[in-house]
């Protein structure tokens, strides 16, 4: 049971304050978007209707470090055909932005963002893969991770990466 104390009454006027969310007072909870979703059709966990609701009532901490907002695939099918033009799939990037902005990351891009520090790039290039690529006339990749670690850095999305969790985050 939701205490009134857990309540974020500020939470929806947050979110229609971030670019793409602006749209969240015009949905009605008509179900259409719930419906057409793809991801939905595969598992129940991810429900845009439900979580517009959620975010409505002012369930800030529990719609934030929800591991269900990071499902949506951005296919714009809810987009397409929300009768009340929410944009739900602009709405959903608007309360991911909050979430990271809260500190609550999901592990997968913690481990982007390990890779992306420690080797500058998403996929390791090891000595067999410089090997195949001399055997096609390519020229090897060599690891410089140091400008994409600054870059890292000097965005703040170095702090994403190891010993980042999402407790630090304000609920």
């Amino acid at each position: 049971m939701i205490e009134s104390s857990q309540l974020n009454h500020d939470f929806v006027d947050e979110i229609a304050a971030e670019p793409g969310g602006e749209h969240i007072r015009r949905c009605f909870s008509c179900g259409t978007c719930t419906v057409s979703c793809p991801v939905r059709a595969v598992t129940d966990r991810y429900n845009p209707r439900k979580i517009i609701r959620m975010a409505v009532l002012g369930l800030r901490g529990e719609v934030l470090s929800s591991d269900f907002i990071w499902l949506c695939s951005a296919c714009y099918t809810c987009h397409e055909r929300c009768p009340q033009d929410v944009r739900i799939t602009e709405l959903i990037n608007a309360i991911k932005n909050i979430a990271v902005r809260a500190g609550y990351v999901p592990p997968a891009f913690r481990t982007q963002v390990d890779l992306l520090r420690e080797h500058g790039r998403l996929i390791t290039v090891g000595e067999y893969d410089n090997e195949r690529r001399a055997e096609l006339g390519l020229p090897p990749i060599h690891e410089e991770p140091q400008d994409v670690a600054s870059i890292l850095e000097e965005t703040g999305i170095g702090a994403l990466g190891i010993g980042s969790t999402a407790e630090e985050g304000e609920g």
